[in-house]
């Protein structure tokens, strides 16, 4: 990874991307040095309401660091089983209801072969290739069009290393209250 992340004046952090590109390490990097709530988001179960669960979770007070998001029903979804659960309109409402946390996307992404020697290292197994950059290429294709509703940051994990965070100023604590 290369450059900065700015920190100053952020309370939400999503971190995204696909398996094997170091979100947990930055969320939890995050979370150790900075202060944030880390919540790690596993896939929601069919049966309960992917975007009312992302909500509860972004009514909650104080700095958070999100492992994973709605995103991830964006781009699994439809190349894993067929759909998803999640429509564009919900997704712009909750990476809306980001913002509203004075929140910003980290896109963290690396090339293919990159993700895959990370997944087989770390599992044992990985993907194909070419499922594997199907994922980047959606990835790629979500933030490019949520871009213009939230601040992206996109992170190249190719590196090993972590961008040092830079915070400014002290985070303000209060959750402004979110107008629908």
């Amino acid at each position: 990874m290369s450059g900065h992340l700015t920190l100053t004046g952020r309370r939400t952090l999503v971190v995204e991307g696909c398996d094997g590109v170091g979100k947990t390490t930055l969320a939890t990097r995050l979370a150790q040095d900075h202060g944030f709530t880390f919540v790690h988001s596993p896939r929601t179960p069919d049966h309960l309401d992917l975007a009312g669960r992302y909500r509860e979770l972004l009514d909650r007070p104080g700095l958070l660091v999100l492992d994973r998001c709605f995103l991830s029903e964006l781009v699994y979804g439809p190349l894993l089983r067929g759909r998803s659960r999640i429509t564009w309109a919900q997704a712009i409402d909750l990476a809306e209801a980001v913002v509203a946390r004075d929140g910003a996307f980290l896109h963290l992404t690396a090339p293919p072969t990159v993700i895959q020697q990370r997944l087989h290292q770390r599992d044992g197994q990985s993907a194909e290739l070419a499922e594997v950059t199907a994922l980047v290429a959606s990835y790629q294709r979500v933030f490019d069009a949520l871009a213009s509703y939230c601040p992206v940051e996109t992170i190249d994990t190719t590196s090993t290393g972590l961008p040092p965070a830079r915070q400014a100023s002290p985070v303000p604590q209060q959750t402004p209250p979110r107008a629908h």
